[in-house]
């Protein structure tokens, strides 16, 4: 196969979001690091937990296969754990890492997909988080200037 055909059949085989992508040459090729799914940009707290410890890290994006995570102690590729989130738990493990001075990145991979509702319900949590810590803050200034502590 050439040119045009080829080409078509590589992107027919990425719209199937297999597991595996064939390519006309090569075979299959593991699909492995890359989404599977949109993804939600995000930036809350949440809880990864893992069997030789639990660290508290900032949840960045979530897609109904994954999420990617900020926090001190980057997993190394390969580890597992679980990632909790206000009331939902994942079983996760890490497909990338970036470390950098004071912490880095870990692209999690779920083991099973998270219904899209839950993805939605998330978005919720996080706009109402952003306007509790706004309000939370907002309150801790009005003590400070009014002298209420």
């Amino acid at each position: 196969m050439h040119g045009r055909t080829a080409l078509t059949m590589l992107l027919l085989s990425c719209s199937t979001m297999s597991p595996k992508l064939a390519t006309p040459d090569r075979g299959p090729l593991e699909n492995v690091g890359r989404r599977g799914a949109s993804r939600l940009r995000l930036s809350i707290p949440a809880r990864l937990i893992t069997t030789t410890e639990t660290q508290m890290c900032v949840l960045l994006d979530l897609s109904r296969t994954g999420a990617r995570i900020g926090l001190a102690r980057p997993l190394n590729k390969g580890a597992s754990g679980y990632l909790r989130i206000e009331g939902m738990e994942m079983f996760v493990t890490a497909i990338r890492r970036t470390a950098g001075i004071g912490g880095g990145t870990n692209g999690l991979a779920f083991d099973l997909p998270i219904a899209h509702d839950a993805v939605v319900a998330m978005r919720h949590y996080a706009a109402s988080f952003e306007r509790r810590k706004r309000e939370d803050l907002r309150d801790q200034v009005r003590r400070w200037v009014t002298g209420c502590n």
